[in-house]
């Protein structure tokens, strides 16, 4: 995606139609410019999950999203100027920046934001359970 013309980029205009992501907001990582920046980096790297999809597009900077696999082990997604992830509900994960301390990302959501994390365990909830089955259907 172009990081450089993302209010008038036509993959993005199409990529938000497509998947109905009808709500956005800008966010910028960096101790400088977000409010309760260390209690918010140490939130990030807690495990959680949310109980809809996490869209995210790195605008500018860079920093990495941690996953957890089929068999609990971490994968680390690094992520740069351009890219865009979409983690589905249910899977636990966590954010960090990387050396440079700094990301603006485009924070994208279908209808109304829901932001609550749920830290680990939060095993009982449909959308973990939903997820699970996904892994489970994927690896047969």
């Amino acid at each position: 995606l172009d990081a450089d013309n993302y209010e008038t980029d036509p993959c993005l205009k199409e990529i938000r139609r497509a998947e109905n992501y009808s709500w956005m907001d800008i966010v910028t990582i960096h101790k400088d410019k977000l409010p309760n920046y260390e209690e918010k980096i140490k939130t990030f790297y807690e495990e959680h999950l949310h109980l809809d999809d996490e869209i995210r597009y790195v605008l500018d900077g860079s920093g990495y999203f941690d996953v957890r696999d089929k068999d609990d082990k971490w994968i680390r997604i690094s992520m740069e100027k351009g890219d865009m992830i979409t983690l589905p509900a249910g899977i636990y994960h966590r954010f960090t920046l990387d050396e440079n301390n700094y990301v603006k990302a485009m924070r994208l959501f279908v209808g109304e934001p829901v932001w609550t994390a749920y830290n680990r365990p939060a095993d009982d909830f449909p959308a973990r359970k939903q997820y699970m089955k996904f892994l489970a259907e994927e690896t047969h």
